[in-house]
Formats: structure tokens, C-alpha cells, sequence
């Protein structure tokens, strides 16, 4: 298993390159051009920490449930795959504005339908309001959740998760942690600051070919090095 620091580097340059420009990236400055950058932040960043934190902790259990050997030539595998599959996207590059489109109008239709909820819900007094609202909206804001939700449920799966789940696996879990934690702070935050605009001019082609390079220096690495 590798230093906190060796963990902590290849988390945070896993950790940008995947999430910069993606899905969530962009769903974060939409949400943060229409509701409150501060919830967004919160609900988006904690949605990230959560994930990455459950992700290191199913990687750090992989080798008592896997022999170190076989989750050592997994992770490998895994970055190698993570790597083409991340040049393939680069090369095809379908454009950049074509997800933007798509995330914007899956927003828009959900923000419309959520309206059209509470133009019916006004009709009813406060009470009665107060007593439907979900059990967790009444502690926190329901654009916190909103955000929370739509960034955790839009990573669950993910690329970025299982290849932090491997990362972890195969180097120190609290450096894979920390970088994963810092990496996601510095996205969500230039992506609630920056906005669409923001989010428009990344090249997300230059980002996939960046990753899959990455992806396959961990996977050589990884190769090269010694199982224990």
C-alpha cells in the first residue's frame, strides 16, 4: 500500500480530471444560477464528500474480502479500462454543448414540474404545507437536498466512483480521502462561482483525452509496482 501523500496526489489529479466539465460539474452551475450559490455549494460538495468517503471505505475493505493480490490486478485493469474508455470519449467528442443542452433541459423540466407542485401546494394553508413537507426538508433547505440529490444519485455508478473505489483499494485510503475531498471542493466551487459560462468554455474533449493519459500512467504504475 502506498504513503498518504502518494494516495493523496493521484486522488486529486483522479479526482479533476474526472469531474471537471462532467455532468454534475454542469448541473452545479445551472442550479447555482438560479437558487443560492451557498446551498448549492453545500448540497453538491456534501452529496461529493459522502461518495468519496463511502468509495474509499468499500476500497479499504476490498483486500479483507479479495486477496491483496486480486484487488491489486483489478485496480490495474480498472485504470486501464478507465484510461481507453476515457480516450475513446475524447476522440469521438460529440460536443460539448450537445451535454450541456441535455443537462440544462433535464433541469428545466424538473424545475417546471416542481413549480407546477407548489403553485398547487399555495392553495392550501401553511399548516397543512408544513405537515406534508418531507421529514429531512424540514431540517434543511430543499434546494440543499435538491442539489444533494441530484449530485449524489448523478455520480452513484460512476466512472470517478469505482475508479476512487480502486484508487483506494490499492493505495492509502485517508490520502485517497483527502485528495478526493479537495479535488471535488476546488471543482464544485469554480463550478458554483464560474456558472454556465464557465462550464460552456471547458473543453470537455481536452479533459477525457487529460484523464484517460492519466488513467493509463496509474495503470502502468500500478503494473509495474509491487503487490505489497
Amino acid at each position: 500500500m502506498g504513503s498518504v501523500a502518494q494516495g493523496f496526489t493521484k486522488s486529486l489529479a483522479m479526482t479533476i480530471l474526472s469531474e471537471i466539465g462532467d455532468k454534475t460539474f454542469i448541473a452545479a452551475a445551472i442550479l447555482a444560477m438560479r437558487h443560492p450559490r451557498r446551498l448549492v455549494l453545500a448540497g453538491c460538495l456534501g452529496a461529493l464528500i459522502v461518495m468519496t468517503m463511502l468509495s474509499a471505505v468499500v476500497g479499504w475493505a476490498a483486500p479483507n474480502l479479495l486477496s491483496r493480490t486480486w484487488t491489486h490486478h483489478i485496480t490495474t485493469v480498472l485504470f486501464f479500462g478507465f484510461g481507453l474508455w476515457s480516450l475513446w470519449d475524447g476522440f469521438k467528442g460529440d460536443g460539448d454543448a450537445d451535454e450541456l443542452a441535455e443537462v440544462e433541459a433535464e433541469l428545466d423540466a424538473d424545475w417546471k414540474s416542481g413549480a407546477g407542485a407548489n403553485k398547487e401546494d399555495s392553495k392550501n394553508g401553511d399548516e397543512s404545507k408544513k405537515k406534508k413537507r418531507p421529514f429531512m426538508a424540514q431540517f434543511f433547505s430543499p434546494i440543499l437536498l435538491k442539489a444533494f440529490s441530484i449530485t449524489f444519485f448523478g455520480e452513484w455508478g460512476d466512472k470517478s466512483q469505482l475508479a476512487t473505489i480502486g484508487l483506494a483499494a490499492d493505495e492509502n485510503p485517508f490520502g485517497v480521502v483527502l485528495g478526493g475531498i479537495l479535488g471535488q471542493a476546488l471543482c464544485t466551487t469554480a463550478a458554483v462561482v464560474g456558472g454556465k459560462s464557465l462550464a460552456s468554455q471547458i473543453s470537455e474533449r481536452m479533459v477525457a483525452l487529460s484523464g484517460g493519459i492519466l488513467f493509463i500512467v496509474f495503470g502502468i504504475q500500478s503494473f509495474l509496482s509491487d503487490v505489497n
